[in-house]
């Protein structure tokens, strides 16, 4: 049945795997302490009313055996009273109800087997969900640990190829060739001694030139 073959699914289910196999660990075995729930009372139910079907099969077993018996007293009564017609049909009826109990009586043994083996997974599917909650907490708490070191992990990977990464090293040449060319900047633009001592020269020439010039116009300094 549909309902066995789940019950052996859940019963069958590793939670570690499943928590491995699951993008949020917490939300999957909530939901399958939820799932156990529900086919253990769908289970105890089956168990109750197998249990009852099992109560009136043997009910009925023992009225076709009680029906049968008092066939043969009529029989028995019959054969007395030298009614050989009425014996034979009161033993035709008693052989009727005795096929039926047998009948019964089968499908009684058929109805136990049914009944033994939804308690025995009754009983296997109560063992996996106590193992299931008492190994929640615990498994959510290592999930937790592993996914807080995984990505600790990760932040040093990540801070180790970022200080050792090619990026890391051409940036490092980019700002060093920033500050070569600044300085190669500033000696083109600014003034070289021979420029201020050729400029001194120019102005003492300039000074030169203005004195004879004044002295030759009589406005000597």
């Amino acid at each position: 049945m549909a309902l066995m073959e789940r019950v052996a699914t859940l019963v069958r289910a590793n939670l570690n795997d499943l928590i491995d196999k699951a993008e949020d660990p917490e939300k999957m075995i909530k939901q399958v302490i939820l799932d156990m729930q529900n086919q253990l009372l769908q289970v105890k139910t089956q168990v109750a009313i197998a249990i009852a079907d099992q109560h009136l099969l043997d009910k009925k077993r023992k009225e076709n055996d009680e029906k049968s018996a008092e066939w043969v007293r009529k029989a028995e009564l019959a054969v007395d009273k030298k009614q050989d017609d009425l014996a034979r049909a009161a033993l035709e009826r008693s052989l009727s109800y005795r096929q039926m109990a047998e009948n019964f009586a089968q499908q009684v043994v058929d109805q136990t087997v049914q009944v033994e083996n939804l308690k025995s997974a009754l009983r296997k599917l109560e063992q996996k969900m106590a193992e299931a909650q008492s190994k929640s907490e615990l498994l959510i708490a290592q999930h937790r640990r592993a996914r807080a070191l995984n990505k600790a992990g990760d932040a040093r990977v990540a801070m180790g190829a970022a200080s050792n990464s090619a990026a890391f090293d051409r940036m490092k040449s980019k700002v060093q060739h920033n500050e070569a060319y600044s300085h190669a900047k500033a000696e083109l633009t600014g003034d070289s001694m021979e420029d201020r001592l050729a400029s001194l020269e120019k102005q003492d020439q300039v000074e030169k030139l203005l004195t004879e010039l004044k002295s030759r116009r009589g406005l000597g300094g």
